[in-house]
């Protein structure tokens, strides 16, 4: 058994898992933060993502007990004072979701792409989410609420 700290979401956590135990398990297990979903299992779909020291990783591959004083943001973190983060709010706005299942790691993703300046086109955010699988949407209404949650996230830090 591992024993490790992580600051998940703004909380210091202590966490006991097993040498082999994913972030994802211990995430959900651990912390029944459930909105980070299990997909593929194999970084394939995307529907783990969350970010890790400000980079969006899928934690489905991702040891928690190499992640030692980690800063792991999580869906249930992007809100603040109760208020959804714009990217949430864009993909409500702009019905850039249907089944719901791809929608926290394709929003963390959205979040990391935008800051990171990659999100400037249409052709961009398609290419930066290529890592996210949607199996509902068709991805039109996805581009449409990252371009939204972009210029809105943009405003925010002006």
């Amino acid at each position: 058994m591992e024993t490790i700290e992580l600051n998940i979401n703004g909380r210091k956590r202590t966490v006991h898992c097993l040498a082999n135990a994913t972030l994802v398990e211990v995430l959900r297990e651990q912390f029944q933060l459930t909105g980070t979903h299990v997909g593929c299992d194999t970084s394939q779909c995307g529907a783990c993502t969350v970010h890790v020291n400000g980079d969006a990783v899928k934690a489905c591959t991702l040891l928690a007990a190499r992640l030692n004083d980690a800063t792991i943001t999580t869906i249930e973190g992007l809100a603040q004072n109760e208020a959804s983060h714009p990217m949430q709010k864009a993909f409500n706005e702009c019905h850039g979701l249907q089944c719901g299942f791809c929608t926290p790691g394709m929003i963390m993703s959205a979040v990391d792409l935008v800051s990171k300046g990659g999100a400037d086109s249409p052709a961009a955010i398609r290419e930066g989410l290529s890592g996210n699988i949607c199996r509902c949407t068709g991805y039109q209404n996805i581009v449409a609420a990252v371009v939204q949650g972009a210029a809105e996230m943009q405003e925010q830090s002006s």
